[in-house]
């Protein structure tokens, strides 16, 4: 067996001193295994005997964390529990139960027969439990009283702002740190803009010292390690290629963009109803496709879908991230009409399936794999593909850092790529734009907790 990268041994060590932690390493830095190890040195140890409740996506509870078990600490046994055997999982007598992020309703409703033996609580990627108000978070928030160990893992802890990181928080160290009232958080961390004429309407931006803040207040429970710091693997680049919309697609587009109004081919007019459905449908128009207020899509123009055809056939093997249903099946249907071999990895794929594509393309069986972000951004590992192309640009910053890293990660042993596509003068641009704005807010806290981190280690020597 693989001994522990000095990172992990170095977050193992750490959660022995933090049975309440925050673990805000990269993707690709192997924190599963960290947290495993720990768990598994605590019941050696006879510190504790009590088993451990993992929430994650659900697309990685056997990819990832079943993986790991089955590979790093092999003494542990685990079950998976899933919509249609839920207590039976529970009923096993494993170490670990593994389980999707919103299965953590049942398990509150049914928290008195199922929790008792349980003392560890691990949260992989705790931006799911950001929005204080959802029945999960609520859920979450219910059961953590039932953990003395709580550990909560993510690599983008605040891509759209510092708020995402409050709820999170809260399950770990009951308000300790940064408090148990959401509206005095924000009210220190965020100022109001008037976006309106309403008195409600009101949009509440980080201040300029929040994620300082924020960093000083969680310092004594946070971990933090860079990718590039823990790892040598080739480098990854990354480039925007800009396209032109076609004249049919100019027209609909400014058309669309000046009227809110839009006359498709087959003579029904399209309505955007408010700006958000506007700038939704103006992507879809560059895109190459717009959809219909019945849900079907409408083609306007095939250009950009040739183009990834011909970065594809360029390179050895590539990821392809697709927004739209639209831009999926024009992409598979030309692939199928190059000859390539492809798999799709989507919500309509089941996870036995997923399983079985990775395991596939990880031996050379497919030149390309086209993918949903949210499907494919958490937990899976990709690392024979060089190239990762962006069909067209996502507005969730989580998933567009997290998809880039499925081939740029441990086990990468040549120089990798990331291609992101807008056509100019169009709102793909913007959101490109948007997403290094977001970004750049998240490695600001992101590269405080590290330095805070090497702090703590050169403390310790």
């Amino acid at each position: 067996m693989l001994p522990l990268y000095e990172h992990q041994q170095q977050t193992v060590d750490f959660l022995a001193k933090s049975p309440r932690a925050l673990i805000t390493s990269d993707p690709g830095t192997g924190k599963t295994r960290a947290v495993l190890e720990r768990y598994y040195q605590a019941r050696i140890n006879k510190e504790s005997y009590g088993r451990m409740l993992v929430l994650a996506p659900l697309s990685i509870l056997k990819p990832s964390w079943g993986d790991d078990i089955d590979t790093f600490t092999p003494g542990l046994t685990y079950s998976i529990a899933y919509a249609k055997n839920r207590m039976q999982a529970f009923q096993m007598n494993t170490d670990i139960v593994i389980t999707n992020h919103d299965a953590v309703k049942w398990i509150a409703n049914n928290a008195e027969d199922i929790l008792q033996r349980f003392e560890w609580l691990v949260i992989d990627e705790f931006t799911a439990y950001k929005r204080r108000t959802s029945q999960r978070s609520k859920a979450a928030a219910y059961i953590r009283e039932a953990f003395k160990y709580r550990i909560a893992l993510s690599g983008t802890p605040n891509s759209n702002t510092i708020l995402d990181i409050w709820h999170p928080t809260l399950i770990v160290d009951d308000g300790e740190r940064l408090g148990q009232q959401f509206f005095s958080f924000r009210a220190q961390v965020c100022e109001p803009k008037q976006v309106g004429a309403a008195t409600h309407m009101v949009q509440w931006l980080d201040k300029e010292d929040a994620e300082a803040r924020v960093a000083a207040s969680l310092k004594d429970i946070t971990i933090r390690h860079r990718f590039e710091d823990c790892l040598t693997i080739p480098p990854n680049t990354k480039k925007i290629i800009y396209t032109d919309l076609s004249k049919k697609q100019e027209k609909a587009y400014n058309e669309l963009k000046r009227d809110a109004l839009l006359e498709l081919d087959n003579g029904d007019y399209l309505e955007a109803i408010h700006a958000g459905v506007l700038v939704k449908k103006l992507l879809q128009v560059a895109s190459g496709a717009v959809y219909d207020n019945e849900g079907t899509s409408h083609v306007i123009d095939t250009a950009r879908y040739e183009l990834i055809m011909s970065l594809i056939k360029e390179r050895t093997h590539s990821i392809v991230a697709f927004n739209w249903t639209h831009e999926r099946d024009a992409l598979c249907e030309l692939a199928d009409k190059e000859g390539l071999t492809f798999a799709v990895i989507d919500g309509s794929v089941s996870i036995s399936e997923r399983t079985e594509i990775v395991k596939h393309y990880q031996k050379g069986a497919y030149q390309v794999l086209f993918a949903h972000p949210q499907s494919a951004a958490h937990g899976l590992t990709l690392t024979k593909g060089v190239t990762t192309i962006w069909a067209s640009p996502t507005y969730n910053a989580e998933h567009f850092q997290q998809f880039n890293r499925r081939i740029y990660r441990a086990g990468q042993t040549k120089k990798t790529e990331t291609i992101l596509i807008a056509a100019r003068g169009t709102w793909e641009v913007a959101v490109y734009d948007k997403l290094d704005g977001k970004l750049n807010r998240m490695d600001s806290l992101l590269n405080l907790f590290k330095q805070l981190t090497e702090l703590e280690d050169g403390n310790n020597r």
